[in-house]
């Protein structure tokens, strides 16, 4: 280095990203704590008088469109396919 106190200078540029680095930390809790107090405070109370509804609305109309030429996939209850014996016995040879 071109000087002899460039430890020193080394130093005060690490205390001072260090501040930095504490202030935006922070910051960032600062603001998410807040935005959790402004939600806990604002948030309505629940009109649970609906809730009845409302699900029996999304569960009718959640697989009820019926498409013939799709089929039915396994999760909706449609019927497994087994793989070739072909294939079970071309594994069984080369293993």
């Amino acid at each position: 280095m071109a000087g002899e106190n460039w430890t020193m200078w080394l130093n005060i540029t690490n205390f001072a990203l260090g501040i930095v680095t504490l202030v935006a930390l922070l910051l960032v809790f600062f603001a998410v704590g807040w935005d959790l107090l402004l939600r806990k405070v604002r948030t309505p109370k629940p009109d649970w008088s609906m809730v009845d509804s409302e699900l029996r609305a999304l569960l009718h109309g959640s697989h009820s469109l019926s498409v013939p030429e799709l089929g039915l996939t396994m999760a909706d209850g449609g019927e497994r396919i087994e793989p070739d014996k072909s294939d079970r016995s071309e594994k069984k040879t080369q293993g």
